[in-house]
């Protein structure tokens, strides 16, 4: 593990921000689908009363639970797990979506979201070649220049490699799914999905 300026880094953690950034105004109820350790439902709490983090790896909810605070973490299967349909203002989630069938777990997130509340992703998908290859040089680069300044912190959860959707796959499940999301691809192997659920 490496961390600088005591601040951990690595490439989910990079993109933190934009699912912080899309908490909508007045959520009083989080879930981070995926929540390892905990960092981000940790950082979703200073914005949001009552948080849930949910995960398969007992070792990663462990030590999400050693953690001084009052996020409740779940050790248990996001897809079969029985929470109360619609009831969630903001569904969180980071490169977890590889981890299941894709489109099963953007349903299910897309169901336990209330009316008005919004679902924010960052995943990881699968490269297709030739049409990735200079976003995928480029985002090498970033990538090392990110670890050189600061750091590279490895997160105890498993890995699933290669991912097995495309981007492109991920972006029609999403304007299938999820019609009116907003898709984008990111520079540092991820690609994002916001959503506000209409409301009735």
């Amino acid at each position: 593990m490496s961390v600088t300026n005591g601040r951990r880094w690595n490439h989910n953690i990079h993109y933190h921000p934009h699912i912080l950034r899309a908490i909508p105004d007045g959520a009083r109820r989080a879930l981070d689908v995926g929540c390892g350790e905990g960092m981000l439902a940790r950082e979703l709490r200073r914005a949001v009363p009552d948080v849930t983090g949910i995960d398969l790896h007992a070792v990663s909810v462990e030590q999400a639970r050693e953690h001084p605070d009052d996020v409740d973490y779940i050790l248990g299967d996001f897809l079969t797990h029985p929470f109360e349909p619609a009831s969630f203002d903001v569904i969180a989630s980071v490169a977890t979506l590889h981890h299941m069938d894709a489109a099963t777990g953007l349903a299910r997130m897309r169901d336990l979201l209330r009316p008005g509340g919004v679902l924010a992703v960052v995943g990881l998908a699968r490269s297709t070649m030739p049409g990735d290859l200079p976003r995928d040089l480029a985002g090498v680069a970033v990538g090392t220049f990110h670890r050189a300044v600061k750091g590279h912190w490895e997160h105890p959860s498993p890995t699933v490699w290669p991912p097995p959707v495309t981007y492109a796959r991920m972006r029609e499940l999403a304007a299938e799914l999820l019609p009116g999301s907003r898709y984008r691809r990111h520079l540092l192997f991820r690609y994002s999905i916001t959503w506000r659920k209409p409301r009735d």
